[in-house]
């Protein structure tokens, strides 16, 4: 046995690579581990039961800078083994009792893994979130929308009774017209980008709460764009940046990332479970 490993300690799972891959200086340094079970090599480190025991991780998980700490962690070593292979990355808290129910994992899923592995192979994961400005669409509304022109004509001939009646109904026609508008340019968006794209997974919209920005977000989805073609994906978010950005829409691109929204195999064990 590794002396530096404590008969106590646990097996925390990173990634899983059908790759033979020889844990570079930089990752030799956090202490990880490549396990070989069978064709797939699992990287790993070994912890202490004193943070992610399943009762001290659960303790762990309502300390802020700690889950901030060790997700970012989780991500950095992920994103450094993909720069040598393509990975199957396993959700942040994912440990084993023992390297033997660690095996059990490997070959009972083996055939899926490897079937996950060559969906992914050659080519990365971006994240793409886009944002209206509700506000600043509205100033526009005159030129967007022919229904919010022909209402306004309408007002400007009516009598000033039936012009107030009009007015009134007029907001709410704009609200429903801005509506639409974030909707179709969504939609633009999506097909746009999914034309570039393997495969796609729309993602839960998320409140300003949780983004912090006063705008509205109105795509949030992944795209699993092949790596010779992700010039022109980047290339066209640039064009539809310059295009629309004073219209009222912003998006907001990042990646590559670890490949999460596009493995779909499902773990029998659960995090923090032999």
């Amino acid at each position: 046995m590794d002396p530096a490993i404590m008969i106590n300690d646990l097996i925390y799972v990173y990634c899983i690579s059908d790759s033979p891959l020889g844990i570079a200086s930089s990752l030799k340094s956090k202490r990880l581990k490549s396990i070989k079970f069978n064709d797939l090599y699992v990287i790993v480190k070994y912890v202490t039961e004193s943070e992610f025991s399943e009762a001290n991780f659960k303790i762990n998980l309502s300390n802020v800078q700690w889950v901030e700490n060790n997700v970012k962690e989780h991500l950095n070593v992920i994103g450094m083994i993909m720069e040598y292979t393509e990975v199957i990355p396993l959700k942040f808290g994912t440990i084993y009792h023992t390297k033997a129910g660690l095996q059990k994992f490997i070959t009972d899923y083996s055939a899926s893994l490897i079937e996950n592995i060559h969906n992914i192979r050659g080519k990365e994961e971006w994240a793409v979130k886009i944002y209206c400005d509700r506000k600043m669409l509205g100033e526009q509304i005159d030129q967007l929308s022919d229904v919010v022109v022909d209402l306004e004509k309408c007002i400007m001939a009516s009598s000033p009774g039936k012009a107030f009646l009009l007015e009134r109904k007029k907001n709410d026609l704009i609200d429903n017209e801005i509506d639409r508008l974030c909707k179709d340019y969504g939609q633009k968006y999506l097909d746009e980008f999914k034309s570039m794209s393997e495969s796609i997974s729309l993602c839960n919209l998320l409140p300003k709460e949780y983004t912090g920005r006063s705008d509205t977000m109105i795509l949030n989805a992944a795209f699993l764009v092949s790596k010779n073609k992700v010039s022109d994906f980047k290339w066209s978010i640039e064009m539809l940046v310059k295009k629309d950005r004073n219209s009222g829409f912003f998006i907001e691109a990042t990646g590559p990332w670890p490949p999460f929204n596009f493995v779909d195999f499902t773990l029998k064990q659960k995090s923090n479970e032999t």
